[in-house]
């Protein structure tokens, strides 16, 4: 009893911990607008799109989180950073910008990601009619050995989803640190907010490295379950 209390300890520890304090760093920078943004969030991400080209991608707003949607050539914010100036909405504006320069570039991790992304929804479909499938199949022919059916389905629901999330890490991290911050420390922020504009970015690609790793301590779980 005693290591599945720790196991569930330590899960709820990678995943709430690294949360917290994600939201504390990007609520810190989000409460004030900076005196030295001429513009907005929304505004400074039209700009960059434009600066580099791509006249294409639209910014919108989202209640679904910030993200670039590849598929819809679009930009999209939160209402609170597209109309706001404040340190953490010119930040993720930026960074978001990155990732339509790697899908521009054809990067190969943006593109590898986007493609498992798309295949991912249809494995772990499939892994659920086969985890759900394979207790009836083995009690109706009484074949022990189909449980591999059981291991495949388990594979195609966690393992791809761990993959992409594995995947997720290095693009998400170019995107903050080798796109979006050089820019932003060209002619767009001030010298004294590059540590806290590191700071948020690094704070926002923890949150891929904490679902990385709760999505790898529960998959390890189901293969020890299929294991017994």
């Amino acid at each position: 009893m005693m290591p599945y209390l720790l196991l569930l300890l330590l899960l709820l520890a990678v995943i709430l911990g690294p949360q917290w304090w994600v939201q504390r760093v990007l609520n810190r920078y989000h409460q004030h607008p900076e005196e030295n943004f001429p513009g907005t969030a929304g505004e400074l991400a039209r700009h960059l799109l434009d600066r580099f080209g791509l006249t294409h991608v639209r910014v919108e707003a989202s209640q679904e989180g910030d993200h670039y949607d590849p598929a819809a050539s679009a930009l999209r914010l939160t209402p609170d950073k597209l109309d706001a100036k404040t340190l953490t909405a010119i930040t993720v504006a930026a960074h978001e910008v990155g990732h339509a320069l790697q899908h521009h570039a054809n990067e190969p991790m943006f593109a590898w990601r986007s493609r498992l992304a798309a295949a991912t929804i249809w494995g772990q479909r499939l892994g659920s009619l086969l985890l759900f499938a394979s207790p009836m199949l083995i009690f109706l022919t009484r074949t022990p050995s189909l449980g591999v059916i059981s291991f495949a389905g388990a594979f195609l629901l966690m393992g791809l989803g761990l993959l992409v999330q594995l995947i997720t890490i290095p693009v998400e991290t170019d995107a903050s640190f080798n796109k979006a911050l050089p820019l932003l420390k060209n002619g767009y922020l001030q010298e004294s907010q590059y540590a806290a504009a590191t700071q948020i970015l690094r704070a926002a690609a923890w949150t891929y490295v904490a679902s990385s790793l709760a999505g790898l301590l529960n998959f390890w779980r189901w293969m020890q379950l299929l294991r017994r």
